[in-house]
Formats: C-alpha cells, structure tokens, sequence
C-alpha cells in the first residue's frame, strides 16, 4: 500500500515526462492517473453549470443547451487539434528533440488563436440568429443572448484548454494539463453561484454570470498552462520565434487535426441519431436511455485516460525508434482497461437498478436505463481494447484510419442497424441498445486488426 501511495503521488507530482525506457506498467500508471482526474475535470465543467443554472429556470438551462449544441463545433475542432499535437508533441519528445518539440507548441497556440478567431467573431456578433435557428423563442433570446455572446468570445479559452493539454500530455506532463482543469473547475465552482447569484458586492447576472464564470475559470487554466510551458525547467520551453508562422508543420497540424475532428464528429452525429430513433418510443424512453448515457460517460473516464495514455506512450516510443515497445504499451493499456471494464460491467449489470434510482425513480424511465446499461455491459470487454487501440493509432500520427474505422461502425453498420431491430424488427428501445454494444464490439475487432497489421509503425509525422 505505501508502495502504491508513492507512486499515485509521484503521478500527481509529475516526476517523470519520458517513457521511453523502464517499466511498461510504471509508465502506464504515472500517465493514466493525472489523465483520468483531468477526464473528471471535464466532465465537471458540465454538470457545474448546469446545476447552478437550473435553479434560475428551465429557460435559463434551454439557452445553455442550444448554445452548447452549436459549439460542438468549436469543441470538435479543439478536440482534433489537440489529438494532433498529442501525436506531434510526443513524437518529437520521443526523438530528443525538444526544440522542435517546442516549435510545435508555438505552432499549436498560433493555429488555436487563428481558429478561435475565425469562429468566435460570427458566433459573437449572430448570437441571435443563432439562438433563432435553434428554434430559441423571442424570451429566451433576450434572456439567453448575452450567455451566447460571451461563449463564444471566450472560445480562445475553450480551444487552447484542449490544445495545450493535448501538447502537455504529449510532452508527458499530464500532471500539468490535470492541474489546469483542477484551476479551471474550481474557479468556475467558486464564481458560478456569486456570479449568477449576485453573492457579495457582485451583482446577480443570471445565466449570464453562468457564462462569465466559465470563461475566467477556463481563461485562469490557460494562463496557467502557458506559465508552465515557458519555464525553463520545463520539458518544453516556449519562446516567442517558436510562434512565428511555420508552415510546414501547420500543413502537418492541420492534415492529422482533420482525422481527430472527423473522429469527434462522426460519433457525436451517431449519438444523434440513435436519440432520434428512440424518440419514436416515447419522452420516458429518451430520459431512461440519457440517465443510462450519462452514467456510462462518467464511469468510463478511466478508460479515457488509460487510451490518452496509450497516444503518449506509442508517440514518444515511436520517436525513440522502439516501435514493439510502443505496440507492447498499447496493448498493455488495453488489457488494463479491459479489466477495469469488466469491473465497471458486473457492477452495472448487478446493481444497475439501484444506480439509476439515484437519478429518476419513474418506473419506466428506470426500466429503460437499467436495459441500456445491462446492454452495454456486454460489449465492454471489446470496447475496452477498441478505446485505447485507436486512441495508440492516433498517437501514432494515424488519424485517418481511426476516422475511417468510426464511419464504418457508426454510420453504415449501428445507425441502420439500429433501426431494423428496433422498427423493422420490433425490437423497440432494445434494438438500439443492441445495436450500439454489436457496432462497439465491431470496431474493436477491427481496430484489433489494424493494429495487429502494424501500419502505424511506420507512419511519418
């Protein structure tokens, strides 16, 4: 147990930045710790807002929605920015070359203010028309149009939050990219309720204090971030001609960013459309089927951080020239996470009841999300090595072949399968369920194979 304590504190600490050498298990543990706190970081952002907001009222938690459905679009460009430069960064940590290394980060923050720019000025100045278009009414625009005004305004914050962790952890620094979530949520906790409240000597700016909070707690993790990248003890230091345009490793930014993002968008658009298929069964059928989603996100947090991990590892063994240790890492994380999967598994389909009476107690809503749960369980043990072997594709610089892989399983295999069971079939719910848990399962297969192949061992970035 001691042992163990100061490992999980050396974790935290972030002692080590290079794994290239020594243990597997070490260097899967030192990375996944940091990463899966910073998975919960995240996911808190979220859930912060929207219980503070909710005690304004359902309006005031209908702006933030349609705002946050728009900006799925800032979010999967941040989120394919930051796969790239996890992919880059770690390649060149793995070769020794901190100075190139450095050259990247420069690059990374220059195209994340470029895009920021470009798509925070129309969302800014058509924050109406936006709210219009999501079918927003005349009250909740007025209410809502400041919220929207100032998110976007603040998407150089949101998209260098994702970025710069994406370079961090690449870089082996996870403990840095986690402790700028930590700054980040826990201001955003503390100024959320004064903010929208009106606490103190501030005055009560509703769901506009929502926004206002957000965007200091993300502008405060940014700063942070960048305070860390320009220390000179640092693995990477950043400096100022490392921001000067550089096209070619722009072109090679942008090239492998269009996989991540296409990643993002893919499975967002197939959780869509499912949503929409079991709106044909009713409002209990949709909640049951959100509540059952939004635990499984949650619990599997983890497993996001043991596939992170697995990107770093296979990009810095890559550039050391070790690709069988960077394949031995991968699938070493995938058994981790298969194990921890199955874990999470047999306690859902056991206790699946007693968890979802946590958030609903209407008996068919429960009912729904105890089938979808259960469901699910059955395809983790593939969905743990499907994770983590596209995430290792991605850190590899291989962003196409994970995108490629999404399409087929998402698009052409569950969606249409999802609606025979369920409509054609008469399955109902349950024919949806399934037909997430047998396209996760194909995917890992799949991503099974590819991996086994070895492409990505040569694969140039």
């Amino acid at each position: 147990m001691t042992r163990f304590i100061r490992l999980f504190l050396a974790a935290l600490r972030g002692t080590e930045t290079n794994f290239t050498s020594g243990s597997i298990n070490r260097a899967i543990f030192l990375l996944s710790v940091p990463m899966i706190l910073e998975m919960v970081m995240e996911s808190l952002f979220a859930v912060v807002d929207v219980f503070f907001v909710a005690k304004i009222g359902t309006e005031a938690v209908a702006a933030v929605g349609l705002t946050e459905s728009v900006l799925t679009i800032v979010y999967s460009i941040a989120i394919g920015l930051s796969t790239a430069a996890t992919a880059l960064v770690s390649r060149r940590i793995g070769e020794e070359n901190r100075q190139d290394a450095s050259q990247t980060v420069g690059q990374v923050i220059l195209v994340s203010l470029v895009l920021s720019v470009i798509l925070g000025v129309p969302g800014f100045l058509f924050a109406e028309d936006i709210l219009h278009l999501m079918g927003g009414d005349e009250h909740l625009i007025k209410n809502g149009i400041g919220f929207t005004r100032l998110i976007f305004a603040s998407s150089p914050a949101i998209i260098l939050l994702y970025t710069l962790s994406g370079c961090l952890r690449g870089a082996g620094n996870a403990s840095v990219a986690m402790r700028s979530l930590w700054i980040a949520n826990g201001a955003n906790i503390v100024l959320c309720p004064v903010f929208i409240f009106g606490l103190g000597p501030f005055p009560e700016l509703g769901v506009m204090g929502s926004a206002l909070a957000t965007s200091i707690g993300r502008s405060l993790g940014v700063t942070y971030q960048l305070y860390a990248l320009t220390q000179t003890k640092g693995t990477l230091q950043i400096q100022q001609q490392h921001i000067k345009p550089n096209v070619s490793i722009i072109k090679h930014l942008l090239g492998l960013a269009v996989g991540g993002t296409s990643q993002f968008l893919v499975g967002s658009a197939s959780w869509i459309f499912l949503t929409r298929i079991l709106s044909e069964f009713g409002s209990d059928v949709v909640a049951g089927y959100t509540i059952a989603i939004r635990i499984i996100v949650f619990t599997i947090l983890p497993s996001w951080g043991m596939a992170n991990a697995a990107a770093t590892l296979v990009g810095q063994n890559l550039g050391a020239g070790q690709p069988e240790r960077a394949a031995t890492s991968a699938w070493r994380a995938a058994f981790c996470n298969m194990l921890f999967l199955v874990a999470v598994g047999i306690g859902f389909f056991t206790g699946a009841a007693q968890i979802v009476s946590l958030f609903n107690n209407n008996a068919r809503v429960v009912e729904i999300a105890v089938e979808c749960l259960r469901v699910f369980c059955i395809g983790y043990v593939f969905m743990a090595y499907g994770m983590v072997l596209s995430q290792a594709l991605n850190g590899a610089g291989d962003t196409r072949t994970p995108t490629f892989i999404n399409i087929v399983c998402f698009w052409i295999i569950e969606i249409p399968l999802a609606y025979t069971l369920a409509t054609i079939l008469h399955w109902g719910p349950q024919g949806v369920f399934w037909s997430v848990a047998i396209s996760e399962s194909l995917l890992a297969l799949i991503a099974i194979w590819v991996f086994r192949r070895g492409n990505w061992k040569t694969v140039r970035v």
